[in-house]
């Protein structure tokens, strides 16, 4: 994706849209930037590889053990010995590579590798007397023949089913959803019948891969779905409308089943990306449309109407379980998208105009485990809809949009790198719209909006000061007690203070004098006769 900055937003070439291979179908970069379709091939040839490097084994494995064979003329200790090292070597040897093939490839057949786990169950020398070169190359086909070629795997299925049934979990979505399919494929009569037949051996072949790597599991459903969608075409001669209908319901009957188990495993980093994904986000909250070049504008009652439902879709995305679903959502909030856009400019939206406005959208939305939900669709989605079609435009559009989100910069974005750094950790946030740019048709709430934003704004730099000052006061606080302290301390060490007794306390005078005698007696009241 390359990101163009002469208009100040975003702008991606639709060419960079579609698979690398050339083929005119979109790309996906779960795909590595290939289709579905090329995606297979590439992947069909490094099986091919695969399955010529382990028949040349086989080959070589024969030859060795009809060389072994041939050895018999020796003595027959010498020979027993020989042939049984030859034979623990060449058993360690194939068992790790049949092991290997298995586990890479996942649509290996119950048979195979029962096989496979008997013949490495025997010592090596009853090995050499039971089975030969010729065994192993047929064992090498069933490993590499998917289950719906088998000759006759209803029986395998039922050995299963007495096994290890799978264990369902009764809920309305779906009981409802078997009943629709069942009903829906009443209507395809004999090829319904073997639809559904064919439905059933797969989730039942699920339930025993679930020890497999999500990324096996994906090519065996998608496997599932080519290998279905061809003999709709091939033997029941079903037009291609009807295919495309049938293959909806497929995906809805057996996705409906297989989302929980399938649905971000605990065995990927689809959580640890969702959580990344999030923080990442959260960190770009202070991203506004003008710094995307979002022709938008949300001060229109209409347009502000049309961005919170197409929010609201990309959110609600998380709520669905099948993938189509998903990506009807996807679609859903795209089209409000562009209807916002038109509504704006008066005038057609054009995809310049669509990316960085769904970049906003998601910005703004912070869908829950976005990349969980992209994962699940790429791996489990019928391959058709992200190939072509509007579905597979918009789905590519918002992988586009998270991978710019991942890698946003400050050149993304046009700012220097300082403003950047600020604006990411929080120490400030950009500048709001100034009253004199506001235009007269303003909604009074925004304005009032506004005019909060902005006095908060500046209560936040007074308390900034408030604080510093307070801190700067409580610095010189001590400072001056400390200085107090050492003069007070100076002051008694030059000038000691000296403490003298107290004086004897002086008697009153109306108190009776028992050492003098001399005074007079006190004066006696006289009565005088009028």
């Amino acid at each position: 994706m390359s990101l163009k900055s002469e208009r100040r937003g975003i702008h991606v070439d639709q060419s960079e849209l579609l698979c690398k291979k050339g083929c005119g179908y979109y790309g996906n970069p779960g795909w590595q930037g290939f289709c579905s379709k090329c995606w297979r091939e590439e992947y069909q040839k490094a099986r091919q590889k695969q399955i010529q490097e382990d028949w040349e084994l086989a080959e070589r494995l024969q030859r060795e053990e009809e060389e072994a064979y041939a050895s018999t003329q020796h003595p027959q200790g010498a020979q027993s010995l020989t042939f049984s090292k030859f034979e623990e070597k060449k058993t360690n040897e194939k068992s790790r590579k049949v092991t290997t093939v298995k586990k890479f490839f996942g649509a290996s057949s119950r048979a195979g590798s029962k096989k496979a786990t008997q013949e490495t169950s025997l010592n090596p020398g009853q090995l050499g007397k039971e089975r030969g070169a010729d065994n192993l190359l047929r064992d090498l086909k069933e490993i590499f023949t998917p289950p719906w070629e088998l000759p006759s795997p209803t029986e395998e299925v039922q050995e299963a089913k007495a096994a290890s049934p799978i264990s369902r979990q009764v809920s309305i979505e779906t009981d409802r959803v078997s009943k629709d399919f069942c009903d829906f494929l009443k209507t395809y009569h004999k090829p319904g019948q073997e639809i559904y037949k064919q439905c059933k051996l797969f989730l039942e072949a699920m339930h025993h891969k679930r020890e497999l790597s999500i990324e096996e599991q994906s090519e065996y459903t998608q496997d599932f779905y080519q290998n279905v969608a061809d003999k709709l075409h091939a033997r029941w001669k079903v037009s291609p409308e009807k295919v495309e209908m049938a293959m909806d319901q497929i995906e809805k009957y057996i996705m409906t089943r297989l989302y929980k188990y399938v649905f971000c495993p605990e065995t990927t980093e689809d959580e640890k990306k969702d959580l990344a994904v999030q923080k990442r986000i959260r960190a770009l909250h202070w991203v506004t449309p003008q710094m995307l070049c979002v022709p938008v504008n949300e001060e229109i009652p209409e347009v502000s109407d049309v961005v919170v439902k197409a929010i609201t879709d990309i959110i609600e995305m998380d709520s669905k379980r099948v993938p189509r679903d998903k990506l009807a959502c996807i679609t859903s909030c795209s089209k409000h998208i562009f209807t916002a856009i038109r509504t704006t400019k008066n005038e057609p939206a054009s995809a310049d105009d669509f990316l960085p406005t769904l970049i906003y959208i998601v910005l703004k939305g912070n869908p829950p485990r976005l990349q969980s939900n992209i994962q699940y669709i790429t791996r489990f989605c019928n391959p058709s809809r992200l190939m072509t079609g509007e579905d597979g435009y918009y789905f590519t559009n918002l992988c586009c949009a998270v991978a710019f989100i991942e890698k946003l910069d400050a050149q993304s974005l046009n700012l220097s790198q300082e403003d950047f750094d600020r604006y990411m950790s929080g120490q400030a946030s950009p500048k709001k719209q100034e009253p004199e740019s506001w235009s007269a048709d303003m909604c009074v709430g925004v304005r009032q909006m506004y005019r909060n934003l902005d006095l908060l704004s500046q209560l936040n730099e007074r308390q900034e000061r408030i604080v510093s000052e307070a801190k700067k006061l409580e610095r010189d606080l001590i400072d001056w007690t400390d200085g107090v302290a050492k003069e007070v301390q100076e002051i008694v060490e030059k000038y000691p203070l000296e403490i003298k007794p107290p004086n004897p306390a002086l008697a009153a005078i109306d108190s009776e004098n028992v050492e003098n005698d001399k005074l007079p007696p006190p004066l006696q009241p006289q009565v005088y006769a009028g």
